[in-house]
């Protein structure tokens, strides 16, 4: 009886239930949401007039980076994604467990950003300066439709995911097409000549977010067990996604230096889109932008919650986590999607955008610097991965990663001190769970 319980409660995973589109749509639909949305300011900020080419920058740091997780995904896909090629490459310990929470954690980040994202932009359709209790009461409350929607089954999920993706698509395609046009400028024009003076350190802390922004293919690899032909269509699924994204955020990001001056940018940093629209296209190029990022995060809400909680709950059928039902009905899955989206909310409710972003930027970029090291130390041959290759993301990451620290060991140092803060809990914290599973008693 105690056995047949269990099962219930176990993570299920319908085979076959995404199709390749589906796939790729979710992973744009998680990628193009906050990150070009929202932080397009807060790289302009670090980056200065330069930060068009830190997408740039990022896409390629993302393109070597995302070859450890092709290749990964090709010879294990599966529900656990991250959980799953950690824990091959270090078996079932501290790091799998810790690296996996990083990254289930800077994705759970991420639907904040997103959701206090929401809010923002929302707000410019009444012309009116974000106020903290209305963006939070806004994002909650997307949060809480981005739940509902969950429950309702996947091939909804699905079919609405790969509606936004094309609808968000289009629209910042014309947006961006719309902008350059109006400005009437070159590419030269907009991109300056790099100088002696050129701030590097900024520059690449930039990187940092805007690799942030380029992290949502990771989410494909969490439902590798539901893509149909998985060996083939997860690899499939996370390239082009990254693709789209590329395109996208390089046009949108000259558009917007196009339209505005880098002080008019930082100005408005948390909602930069909306503020170029304005002079490209008057008022209802700022209507169109806001309904343009309301579709861009409600969809990417949806599409993250959908993949994380199914992170959280593969990783509970691990025994990697500590899970408790708290006396709800339904299998796990339900029960992370409850816990997925609560603490989404309290991040929503007590950080700012720009803090979210950065310890999202941490998170990542540490889980990934893990990732990379176990697949070349471990898995290479197995996984016919080319060492150079996955030596550079590491490298690269590290690079990056140093930037951004230094940059907010000087501006905040409360960040610094949160992802210690952070990481320290969930490694000394999964030490303690996994040696309390192997003696239960003690």
């Amino acid at each position: 009886m105690e056995t047949q319980q269990n099962n219930k409660r176990s993570a299920h995973y319908k085979k076959d239930s995404l199709t390749l589109i589906g796939a790729v749509s979710m992973g744009t639909g998680v990628m193009i949401g906050a990150g070009i949305l929202a932080l397009t300011g807060q790289i302009a900020e670090l980056a200065g007039a330069l930060f068009p080419l830190a997408f740039l920058a990022a896409a390629v740091v993302t393109a070597f980076s995302a070859y450890s997780y092709v290749k990964m995904s090709n010879a294990y896909p599966s529900a656990g994604g991250i959980g799953m090629f950690l824990e091959k490459a270090y078996g079932r310990g501290v790091v799998t467990a810790g690296g996996a929470l990083l990254m289930y954690f800077s994705m759970v980040i991420n639907e904040s950003l997103v959701a206090r994202t929401f809010g923002t932009y929302t707000l410019q359709l009444f012309d009116a300066e974000p106020v903290g209790w209305a963006v939070t009461a806004l994002g909650v409350g997307v949060l809480i439709f981005a739940f509902l929607l969950n429950i309702s089954g996947n091939r909804l999920i699905g079919g609405f995911s790969l509606l936004m993706a094309f609808l968000k698509i289009g629209g910042i395609i014309v947006f961006a097409a719309g902008g350059l046009w109006i400005a009437d400028i070159s590419f030269e024009s907009v991109i300056p000549k790099p100088s002696l003076d050129m701030p590097v350190t900024g520059f690449l802390a930039a990187m940092a977010l805007a690799i942030l922004a380029f992290k949502g293919f990771t989410t494909i690899t969490n439902s590798g067990s539901e893509i149909v032909d998985p060996h083939k269509n997860v690899g499939r699924a996370i390239i082009i996604s990254i693709l789209i994204c590329f395109v996208i955020y390089v046009l949108v990001a000259v558009a917007v230096a196009a339209n505005l001056t880098l002080d008019e940018i930082v100005a408005a940093k948390d909602f930069a889109l909306a503020k170029a629209a304005r002079p490209a296209f008057g008022n209802y190029g700022l209507w169109f932008t806001v309904g343009l990022a309301i579709v861009a995060t409600v969809s990417g809400l949806i599409a993250s919650v959908f993949a994380v909680s199914r992170m959280l709950a593969m990783l509970t059928d691990m025994k990697l986590v500590p899970h408790s039902h708290f006396g709800m009905p339904g299998d796990i899955q339900k029960h992370t999607l409850v816990y997925t989206v609560v603490i989404a909310i309290f991040l929503t409710i007590f950080f700012d955008l720009s803090r979210i972003a950065s310890l999202g930027a941490i998170f990542y970029i540490i889980m990934d610097i893990l990732i990379h090291w176990g697949v070349y130390r471990y898995l290479r041959n197995e996984v016919n991965a080319n060492g150079f290759i996955v030596l550079a993301a590491i490298i690269f990451d590290i690079i990056v990663l140093g930037a951004f620290l230094i940059v907010k060991a000087s501006t905040d140092m409360l960040v610094i001190y949160a992802a210690l803060i952070g990481i320290a809990v969930i490694f000394v914290g999964e030490r303690f769970f996994l040696k309390w599973q192997e003696n239960p008693e003690a």
